[in-house]
């Protein structure tokens, strides 16, 4: 059963230049605890279909559900994660964390023992009351994965949460955010620009088309996680969905340039 529905999508911008239209005819169906990745060219629309589904933009036709409920702004089922971390710098790791359920009113008791899950999850115990300055790239992206989590949305949006971090620390962050996900189970929107990132990561890929971005191509993703990265990399079924995920990009990029 579909948890998210995309219906006849379109979105168009208003410019000095004249009208873009971002996005058009966008149907996309995403099961509840999927965790699929939105991958295409640059400029194809990706995180504008991410702020329609938070609710941060209306569409100019069509419509978005979550969870049975139409999308007209946003809500407290929909957590979103920026690629910056958008921390407040007054606030330790554990005040970041608490933010959002001291603004809902929760009890301190119940603020404490969420906190305390959440900075347990991400493996940062021990540095609850350390301030962003003191963190680590890596560090800081997890602080805000788990302020959105623990204000218990049931759906999670991530544009491009770790494009901002070097290659070392981004291989850590993806096995922190599966590990997430898999304990957690909540739904996952991933924008990346990495191909081989979605394919880790994800349950599913949609390829969208170059502007006006449509959703052109989608593989289902069914790999062995339980051997471990460097196994799972290193294999035939990995690389060979890799290779078309990454074709199918590369097309629509080459009509792009082409246009």
């Amino acid at each position: 059963m579909s948890f998210i529905t995309v219906s006849d999508l379109s979105k168009r911008y208003g410019s000095r230049h004249g009208d873009v239209m971002a996005l058009q005819d966008v149907n996309l169906s995403i099961r509840e605890g999927e965790f699929l990745s939105v991958v295409g060219p640059s400029g194809c629309g990706k995180s504008t279909l991410l702020y329609l589904i938070g609710g941060f933009l209306q569409p100019d036709r069509g419509a978005i559900h979550a969870n049975g409920r139409r999308v007209t702004g946003p809500g407290v089922d929909r957590g979103v994660v920026f690629q910056e971390y958008a921390l407040f710098p007054w606030l330790t790791v554990a005040g970041n964390i608490e933010y959002g359920l001291k603004e809902a009113g929760k009890p301190a008791a119940e603020r404490a023992r969420i906190v305390r899950h959440y900075v347990d999850l991400i493996g940062l115990t021990g540095f609850e009351n350390r301030y962003p300055k003191e963190l680590s790239g890596g560090m800081k992206q997890r602080v805000a994965i788990a302020r959105t989590l623990a204000c218990g949305p049931r759906i999670l949006l991530l544009d491009e949460p770790l494009g901002a971090l070097d290659a070392q620390t981004r291989e850590g962050m993806q096995d922190e955010l599966l590990r997430i996900w898999q304990a957690t189970s909540t739904t996952v929107v991933m924008i990346t620009h990495d191909v081989t990132e979605a394919v880790y990561l994800s349950s599913r890929i949609v390829v969208m088309s170059r502007r006006p971005g449509t959703v052109v191509e989608e593989f289902p993703v069914d790999l062995d996680r339980t051997q471990g990265r460097e196994a799972l990399m290193l294999s035939d079924p990995f690389n060979a969905l890799r290779n078309k995920v990454w074709l199918s990009v590369r097309r629509q990029a080459a009509e792009q340039e082409h246009a």
